[in-house]
């Protein structure tokens, strides 16, 4: 795809990027003293680095690249991917956001798991870190195949040792700067990413001719409803509500944000803004993917790999070399955020509660001990399983399915009777897991069979509730 000069020049920007990036994390490692600073940012970010890190974990490299993909094959339905996250996200902020910050303040609570043994007792701990550790090890890992990817192509290596050196690179400079630092270079990483795909957009509108000419195009012809928003088929927008939004919900990630944040208020207008931009950044890489069908001469077999064709078809080489460091940027600020949050349920809900740990000094050492298994379950999988995507699939059934119901039911009521609510969470995970072991029965999602049967607990769940105290006391 590239000149061997090219290659060079490309390889160059990588690795002068990678040396950046883990200086940015030495010089957060000195900052670190507590568990807490490691895994929650010392609750201190303020908030333009917390937009930028809500958006860049968002809109991942894969995610993007879906996006586009789809927008590329599919027309402008496609919106509706990040239009999920949107929905999601306005649900949030109106119910659940301040509920979130103020358990998460009033209990210092570092993980999903925290929460859900407060509400819910010990027994909540054992599904919800098997639900959380499952999503996010192959979710780290397909961002580790990503990046991957994008070093194969410029060094051209074979995609396993591209894999090795991303999983190294990321892994030091997780285990050196934590969350801190993962939540400063999404500052970076971010802005970096949202300015990149604004420009893509606009360059490939005005060298696809405008709307004047893509209307004009003889692909609507063909499929006449590719530039509208409707045109998508509402079964396949209520996987997407249900899977990519009902996901949303219970994002380890997420809450850790909120929990960083310097104050409550930090945390809902930081999220706010996430939303908005999120849904403009997943819109626009839809666009793109649809622009460039109708407009630009490009045509690949794989629509993953638009991306690089409209690259190579709209901007000149030093614009292409900055575009791959926007995709780098869009991959990276994904994978470390989903990587500290897969690593903070091994600290704090395996390690400190099994292992009973009360010095932070020695849970600050075994946060960083678990960032290195984290990376090892995540190689592994990377490397090993023959279909990523599927496991990635059946980790975020079983977070959806084992841990929406009850977890959204304990944000709005009190006083919930917790053996209901701990059967739920395994309901819904071992009914969705075996869906997916079963290959899917009927082309039927995992999730449309474990959320159903989660929520046939909710009425006993609710027998006790108390729906005035929902408040944390």
């Amino acid at each position: 795809m590239f000149s061997a000069s090219q290659s060079l020049i490309l390889a160059i920007m990588v690795i002068l990027c990678a040396a950046a990036l883990l200086c940015l994390s030495w010089y957060f490692h000195r900052q670190i003293r507590t568990s807490e600073d490691y895994n929650v940012a010392g609750r201190k970010t303020s908030l333009f680095p917390l937009i930028c890190t809500l958006v860049g974990t968002a809109i991942g490299g894969s995610t993007l690249l879906g996006f586009m993909s789809a927008g590329f094959a599919s027309g402008v339905g496609q919106i509706w991917l990040p239009g999920a996250i949107t929905v999601t996200g306005i649900i949030l902020l109106m119910f659940f956001v301040s509920r979130i910050r103020r358990w998460g303040e009033r209990y210092d609570m570092v993980t999903l798991a925290d929460f859900m043994v407060r509400r819910y007792g010990p027994a909540a701990r054992l599904p919800t870190v098997i639900s959380v550790i499952s999503a996010y090890a192959a979710i780290t890992g397909m961002q580790f195949v990503a990046v991957g990817t994008v070093l194969q192509l410029v060094f051209g290596l074979n995609l396993s040792v591209a894999i090795v050196i991303t999983w190294a690179v990321l892994t030091l400079k997780t285990w050196l700067g934590g969350l801190m630092a993962v939540i400063w270079s999404d500052a970076i990483l971010g802005a970096l990413q949202t300015v990149g795909i604004f420009f893509l957009l606009g360059v490939v509108y005005i060298q696809a001719g405008g709307i004047d000419a893509m209307t004009a195009s003889p692909e609507l012809a063909e499929n006449p409803g590719f530039l509208s928003i409707f045109g998508i088929g509402p079964a396949e927008l209520f996987v997407y509500l249900m899977t990519i939004g009902g996901y949303q919900f219970v994002r380890q990630d997420l809450w850790q944000r909120f929990w960083a944040a310097d104050s409550a208020r930090t945390a809902y207008t930081g999220y706010v803004v996430a939303v908005i931009f999120t849904m403009l950044i997943g819109g626009a890489a839809v666009l793109i993917g649809t622009f460039a069908r109708l407009g630009l001469d490009v045509s690949v077999e794989n629509p993953d790999l638009v991306y690089y064709s409209v690259l190579q078809s709209t901007l000149p080489f030093a614009l292409v070399v900055v575009m791959i460091v926007v995709l780098l940027a869009t991959v990276i600020s994904c994978a470390d955020s989903f990587f500290i949050a897969g690593a903070s349920s091994i600290s704090n809900d395996i390690l400190r509660p099994y292992l009973k740990v009360e010095d932070d000094a020695r849970l600050l050492a075994y946060s960083r001990h678990a960032v290195i298994a984290m990376s090892v379950i995540a190689l592994a999988l990377a490397l090993y399983a023959p279909n990523l995507v599927a496991i990635w699939i059946l980790g975020s059934a079983m977070l959806v399915c084992g841990v929406v119901v009850p977890a959204l039911a304990a944000l709005l009521y009190d006083d919930l009777d917790p053996r209901f609510a701990v059967a739920s969470m395994w309901l819904g995970l071992f009914s969705a897991s075996v869906w997916q072991v079963l290959g899917q029965p009927f082309g039927i999602h995992p999730v449309f069979v474990g959320l159903p049967l989660a929520c046939l607990m909710l009425p006993f769940m609710l027998r006790t509730a108390n729906r005035t105290a929902v408040q944390p006391g």
